[in-house]
């Protein structure tokens, strides 16, 4: 599968960035503490200080201090003899936080299985995080006619995904254009099929409510995605993910991508404040 996941070769300087439309002041050591945080991926377990002064954009010198910072709070654990660090229980408790108590993934998840279930598909929950996808939520039917490893914690690429572009279509103009110049910043060589390939998809997602991606990630693989937007909660994206096989064109749009879209509709209206 070719998307645009966190792998070294994708993942340099991956500094933490002010989110669209923020005017406030960056507090600048707490934003390159995080960048090393940010730096791990679910296929980490060690990295060097090399690596993650690569992948943060940070100088080596400030990532030692920083990383002794991280290593005393209790964030990191260090190996002196591999000169290497891995992240630590109390970041995990950081992320449970953030999605343990979410009445939204409470409701999703219910229905996502149902979903699952009912078409023998994968289905997953994601939002955004700088210019990647992150999944939250992942329900499997049994009876999926392909195995997959989209799982919590997946990152996923903003421009080069469906789940990507479906988020990007919900978002207002301006954060759109913000959030693609990024892209064209940090993958110009790639861009105009970017470009292209979302353009098309966002335009789909006007038309339809939902955008297909059959065979491009994957010659295997069909993915429909749906913007799920609820007040007071971070744009999300919902995405069903089977065998080309079993996802023709047709049952895509007359089916699951009509299917899909009522799911988000019926978890907007439940999630929306009373």
């Amino acid at each position: 599968m070719s998307s645009e996941r966190s792998t070294p070769a994708n993942r340099s300087a991956r500094t933490i960035a002010p989110a669209a439309g923020h005017s406030g002041p960056i507090v600048q050591p707490v934003a390159r503490g995080l960048s090393l945080l940010a730096a791990f991926t679910p296929n980490d377990v060690w990295l060097g200080n090399g690596e993650l002064a690569a992948r943060s954009g940070l100088p080596p010198s400030t990532v030692s201090r920083m990383a002794q910072t991280l290593v005393a709070l209790g964030y990191l654990h260090h190996a002196a003899e591999q000169r290497k660090y891995r992240l630590a229980a109390p970041v995990l408790a950081l992320g449970y936080g953030a999605i343990a108590n979410s009445e939204v993934q409470r409701l999703a998840r219910t229905q996502m299985q149902a979903f699952a279930e009912e078409h023998k598909v994968h289905l997953n929950l994601s939002t955004r995080d700088r210019l990647d996808l992150i999944v939250l939520e992942s329900c499997s039917s049994r009876q999926a006619a392909i195995a997959l490893d989209l799982h919590v914690g997946v990152r996923i690429g903003l421009a080069s995904s469906p789940m990507g572009w479906a988020l990007l279509a919900a978002l207002p103009e301006l954060e759109r254009y913000y959030l693609m110049g990024n892209v064209e910043r940090r993958m110009a060589r790639e861009w105009p099929r970017l470009r292209r390939r979302s353009s098309e998809a966002i335009a789909q997602v006007f038309r339809l409510g939902f955008c297909t991606s059959l065979g491009e990630w994957d010659p295997d693989l069909g993915i429909v995605a749906v913007p799920l937007m609820i007040a007071g909660h971070a744009p999300l994206v919902l995405a069903c993910v089977g065998s080309t096989a079993q996802m023709s064109r047709a049952r895509v749009e007359r089916e699951l991508g009509p299917r899909l879209l009522g799911v988000a509709v019926g978890l907007q209206e439940q999630g929306a404040p009373q």
